[in-house]
């Protein structure tokens, strides 16, 4: 399979109900499952490459979380918060009904994952965590909040992945193909009195929320997230761009150390966040999900 299907959710929100779209590779009755889940401002595209590596052995089911990509807009800003994308994920896994149930994440989509896992109960059976941890330094997120939710629009495709280059250089080296492969799902199509161009695919207003975050907040939110690491019991990939400025080495190791001890690869001249693309880093995730 080159393509996936395109499915939707009803979820709960504060007003109602919304629908969340979901990408599906591979059999659909195929019992073990692998949800991709994707960072703040990204989709569920975001993973095609993994996706066609991994969907002869897996059902693969790359979720647009609420505000992205082909996903329903909320009507409350507020509601783009990880509590309410983790009441989400709870109801994307029902709708799955996988008896094997295996979640890599990439940023927000790992602290996702890391909550749902980190539940009484949790189907998840092994966790993937994409440079993030329950300690994500300040810093960073002032940088993130900084370009999320600003206003842009570009006359072609090309001048749209120009500038998303200039903000994502971080995520390391890719031919100019796969960079605008990364690129087409990021944006929508508008036709209006300005003419014909591309707007990014997500609600700016999912920023608002984000941008409420103080180092205070934060740091509550750093407690509240080890405690939840510490109750995962499933075995943990950590991967590790090494020039991360969201996931310290220091945090990378505790991890190591404490509750599930994650097992810790790194990626050397990446930082946030591996796009698991580059061949190394499909056979980190590949090595741990179908160990020999």
């Amino acid at each position: 399979m080159t393509e996936p299907r395109l499915n939707h959710v009803q979820c709960m929100d504060s007003r109602g109900l919304h629908r969340m779209a979901y990408w599906e590779w591979g059999d659909a009755a195929n019992p073990r499952v692998l949800v991709c889940a994707h960072g703040l401002a990204r989709q569920g595209r975001d993973f095609d490459t993994l996706a066609r590596a991994l969907c002869g052995d897996f059902r693969v089911v790359c979720p647009d979380f609420a505000g992205r990509g082909q996903s329903d807009w909320l009507a409350d800003p507020m509601g783009y918060q990880v509590p309410a994308y983790i009441a989400d994920a709870v109801t994307l896994v029902a709708r799955l009904d996988a008896r094997e149930l295996h979640w890599l994440g990439t940023s927000m989509g790992g602290l996702i994952g890391l909550g749902l896992a980190s539940l009484a109960g949790s189907p998840v059976a092994s966790l993937v965590l994409n440079d993030v941890g329950p300690k994500v330094e300040y810093e960073s997120l002032v940088r993130i909040g900084a370009y999320v939710g600003a206003p842009g629009r570009w006359a072609s495709v090309q001048e749209a992945a120009d500038y998303l280059l200039t903000i994502s250089k971080s995520f390391g080296p890719h031919t100019p193909e796969q960079w605008l492969a990364l690129t087409r799902p990021m944006l929508k199509p508008v036709a209006d009195d300005l003419g014909t161009g591309f707007v990014l695919h997500y609600d700016p207003a999912i920023a608002i929320a984000f941008r409420a975050l103080t180092p205070a907040i934060v740091a509550a939110g750093e407690a509240a997230t080890w405690a939840a690491y510490d109750r995962v019991q499933c075995p943990v990939l950590l991967l590790h761009g090494t020039e991360s400025d969201v996931l310290a080495r220091e945090t990378a190791l505790e991890m190591t150390r404490r509750g599930p001890k994650a097992t810790l690869r790194e990626f050397a001249g990446i930082g946030h966040a591996p796009t698991l693309i580059a061949p190394d880093q499909v056979a980190a995730v590949r090595e741990f999900l179908l160990p020999p």
